[in-house]
């Protein structure tokens, strides 16, 4: 997966990867038989404090009730042991299209998957201005594509951390400056205005 440009966490164990399912990633793959925790109590967590992320279950036991327990207990999809790494690969970009649908605010998030296709959590963005290769964290590539999809719309600081943050962020939302500066000296022709004591918007040219 990561020749085709996902960028991938992996964990050995099922108590090293429950311990990580407070972080957002974009989907989860999850054998179900793993030493410690297993696969399908993961799963419930996942579902209890991340709601609508994607979950493809990969068991080596093709077996209909294995199947049937994980799409009950919340499962997105299911692959049975062996399997071609092109079908996993397939059914992670159908899944990650699947869950716009489910979740308007993660939709303009997953969407940036037309740039770069990402499984865990994202380390670095590309996008080619000018024919130049143009490197971007996750933070300002989520306040570019924000921004563009409202031309000419002003969003306060307030806005932009809900959105682009999310509803649990709690830090300044001077970071919100931080990630505008940052992209208008990688990106200075993008005509971004200051609203002063508001926040911002993003010009046609």
């Amino acid at each position: 997966m990561e020749r085709e440009g996902w960028t991938v966490q992996l964990f050995h164990d099922g108590d090293k990867a429950n311990e990580a399912v407070e972080e957002t990633p974009h989907l989860w793959v999850l054998d179900i038989m793993l030493p410690g925790t297993d696969g399908y109590q993961i799963l419930k967590n996942i579902r209890e404090k991340q709601g609508d992320i994607p979950v493809i279950f990969i068991s080596a036991r093709d077996q209909d009730l294995d199947r049937v327990l994980g799409l009950e207990m919340g499962s997105d999809d299911y692959i049975s042991k062996p399997f071609l790494p092109q079908e996993l690969i397939i059914r992670a970009k159908k899944n990650c299209l699947v869950l716009t649908d489910k979740n308007p605010k993660r939709a303009r998030r997953l969407s940036l998957t037309t740039i770069r296709s990402t499984l865990r959590h994202v380390q670095l963005r590309i996008i080619i201005n000018q024919s130049n290769r143009v490197d971007l964290t996750t933070k300002e590539m989520d306040l570019i594509l924000l921004l563009t999809e409202q031309v000419g719309k002003a969003l306060s600081r307030e806005d932009i951390i809900e959105e682009v943050w999310g509803e649990n962020y709690f830090g300044s939302e001077r970071a919100v400056d931080d990630v505008v500066r940052r992209v208008r000296k990688k990106m200075p022709r993008i005509h971004l205005e200051t609203l002063y004591g508001f926040g911002y918007r993003i010009l046609s040219s």
